[in-house]
């Protein structure tokens, strides 16, 4: 009798084990979202650095492009794609040889969010999936509250020195300031990304400087434009600021409270 249960418990465990969807991620930002929603990914991209547990896993795809083939040996579920920095004939090229691809581009913080609620059914944990979206609205909504009546401090996004490049207003960065109570002196650019020139930058009289850095990067960009502009430049940690994944609200948070240390911080 102990024999059969004992061999029922290991066919019951390989069948849990072989339901378990095989999720593959190509960008930092799709790691980030699937170890969020429950998945343990059996494979990434390069960069793939958070949580700790990414950095162990394979690495099959970078800047140069996706390791077709061995995505192909892997045998993925679905492989998870982001259209602003994964080669789209090779993604195409592993759907025509039956790969099924989940293309992830959140343009704002809802359909960022939304992507979490999307990848439960990709994950063994779905209500992980869900609990973790829910926790990421109320953090929003707390901070909307917040400082939603905040006058706006007009600032220059800063990516880069030498060009320099900034965001835009239909970005997730420019998202993140406006809900901070701040104000992007290049919202009404025609293109979400653009380069623009120091003198532009002067003209439009930002009242703080953000980036994505730490300290001495904040201190190497206050040097950089003195004498003609001396503000504060507040330096957020370029993971939570640059990628598209669930630490945007915690760039948020600490764009706001920078902008705003007088308030208390939300719960």
């Amino acid at each position: 009798m102990a024999k059969w249960l004992l061999c029922g418990l290991v066919l019951l465990c390989h069948s849990l084990l072989a339901a378990t969807p095989r999720v593959i991620t190509l960008s930092p930002h799709l790691t980030e979202l699937a170890f969020a929603a429950g998945i343990t990914p059996v494979a990434v991209s390069a960069y793939s650095d958070y949580p700790a547990a990414a950095r162990t896993l394979e690495q099959v795809a970078s800047w140069q492009g996706i390791k077709t083939e061995r995505i192909l040996q892997l045998k993925p579920d679905v492989v998870l794609a982001w259209r602003g920095g994964n080669p789209q004939r090779q993604i195409e090229q592993l759907q025509r040889l039956g790969v099924r691809v989940e293309w992830i581009d959140p343009q704002s913080l809802d359909q960022m969010i939304n992507t979490l609620t999307r990848l439960q059914v990709w994950s063994p944990h779905p209500q992980q999936a869900v609990a973790a979206a829910q926790t990421l609205r109320r953090q929003a909504a707390a901070l909307r509250q917040q400082y939603q009546q905040q006058t706006p401090v007009p600032l220059f996004l800063q990516f880069g020195q030498q060009p320099l490049f900034t965001a835009a207003r239909n970005t997730l960065q420019n998202e993140i300031i406006t809900l901070c109570g701040g104000r992007n002196i290049f919202a009404d650019s025609p293109v979400s990304w653009p380069q623009v020139s120091r003198e532009q930058v002067l003209a439009r009289h930002p009242q703080a400087i953000v980036i994505g850095g730490d300290a001495a990067r904040a201190a190497s960009v206050a040097q950089f434009w003195q004498p003609q502009l001396s503000v504060p430049v507040i330096a957020i940690n370029d993971d939570w600021l640059s990628r598209p994944g669930p630490r945007l609200l915690l760039a948020a948070g600490a764009l706001c409270q920078a902008l705003h240390p007088a308030k208390k911080k939300p719960d």
